[in-house]
């Protein structure tokens, strides 16, 4: 009897891929859309019909009445966030599940996160802000809280502050003060309240879905260069975001991982600190951060931008064993005159074809190609420009990964399937 198998979405770049507007469009054929790691330092902007959707924790088959969304237990929940994000939505109780051992990420985690930033000065890593490394490094010091024990907030709060306690040379360090076990408490209760009805074993239903056959579809955050082994670390958040990171995030073996698509802009853009070889400074940059509204959901911030990275594609696309890849924004190249291609870099002058461990040094050698213009709201490859078209196949075959999904607008509709 064949096995069904869960299909996979996971970002290339350094994340902001578009990974939302994929697992969106995909996530109307399947039965059950799951989240594996990272926390609400990511975002999805959606649009459907001109309306726009920014999701941070909940997956992004929220928008298929049909689906169950399932948060797992590689996640960090703020649940203060998660509560703020739900209210957009409506009959969550049957929708929504969320893992009791996903890790919690309080509010003191946030102003650690800050504090750190602030003393490192121009050293800093350009996170978020929210908290996630502290509380992924309170998963890994066996110091944290899990979800679950939201359903005892006494006992939760009672562990708290002993916590507090126990940590008190740090708090004093960061300025941070005990909380007043009385709001603590209140603001536990309220937590417990809003969220009982949706945490839950999420390792046995996601085992029962692949049991009975159901169509699962697995997300990650950010991408595959952020990840906190094979990303361009320290600059890097602090989960496995490649695809292997979907089993130890969701409790599912790599015999349960079906088709993988990877995620990939036409163009390159990063967030905070870190290397970024084909990261363009000229008014070409500028211009591809304006076409693309390059501003990061969750932050504001502005993204960095530059031309397409075929050597990182390929590196990234080999470690997660995608099946084929999807081409975003490829409406934002429009009307340029060139576009450029990284297909080599430069490292100690010497010409190399690989992502070596650290890119400080690397320098991108770039292949420039005839630009085209109006490529935006196409739905097949034929209605793509010649130079368009060109474009694609020569990522295709640097990349050596095939490409199935071009996206040609912010919408779910503007989409092509090869």
């Amino acid at each position: 009897m064949k096995k069904i198998k869960a299909d996979l979405i996971v970002g290339i770049q350094w994340g902001d891929e578009g990974k939302g507007k994929i697992v969106d469009r995909l996530a109307q054929e399947y039965d059950m859309v799951c989240r594996s790691q990272g926390g609400h330092n990511a975002g999805h902007t959606i649009w459907v019909d001109g309306v726009k959707f920014a999701l941070h924790l909940v997956p992004s088959g929220i928008l298929n009445p049909n689906a169950i969304n399932v948060i797992g237990n590689g996640v960090v929940l703020s649940p203060e966030s998660i509560i703020e994000e739900m209210v957009q939505f409506e009959n969550l109780e049957s929708r929504l599940y969320i893992s009791d051992k996903a890790h919690l990420n309080l509010y003191y985690h946030a102003l650690i996160d800050q504090a750190k930033e602030r003393l490192k000065g121009d050293k800093a890593i350009g996170t978020t802000g929210k908290g996630i490394g502290p509380a992924y490094a309170d998963k890994i010091n066996r110091t944290g809280f899990r979800v679950g024990e939201l359903l005892n907030p006494v006992k939760l709060c009672a562990s708290i502050l002993e916590y507090f306690e126990q940590n008190r040379q740090i708090f004093d360090i960061y300025e941070i003060d005990t909380p007043l076990e009385s709001e603590l408490l209140l603001e536990l209760e309220g937590f417990k309240t809003k969220l009982a009805p949706h945490i839950t074993d999420t390792t046995q239903m996601v085992w029962k879905a692949l049991d009975a056959k159901k169509k699962i579809l697995l997300e990650g955050a950010q991408g595959t260069l952020l990840d906190i082994d094979h990303g361009t670390y320290p600059f890097v958040t602090s989960s496995p975001t490649v695809s292997a990171g979907a089993c130890a995030g969701l409790g599912i073996s790599p015999k349960d991982i079906g088709k993988v698509t990877g995620i990939v802009k036409a163009y390159c853009t990063r967030v905070g600190n870190g290397p970024f070889p084909s990261e363009d400074f000229s008014k070409d940059g500028k211009r591809l951060a304006k076409q693309g509204h390059e501003v990061g959901t969750t932050t504001g911030r502005d993204r960095r931008c530059g031309w397409f990275d075929a050597i990182a594609t390929r590196y990234a696309s080999r470690l997660n064993g995608c099946d084929e890849l999807a081409l975003m924004k490829l409406d934002v190249l429009d009307g340029f005159d060139e576009v450029k291609i990284c297909v080599a870099y430069e490292l100690d002058g010497k010409e190399i074809d690989y992502l070596p461990s650290n890119l400080e040094d690397v320098k991108p050698i770039y292949k420039t190609f005839k630009g085209w213009d109006n490529s935006v709201g196409a739905r097949k490859f034929e209605e793509l420009p010649a130079s368009a078209q060109d474009y694609v196949k020569v990522i295709e075959e640097i990349s050596q990964t095939k490409i199935g999904i071009i996206s040609t607008s912010p919408e779910r509709d503007d989409t092509i399937i090869l």
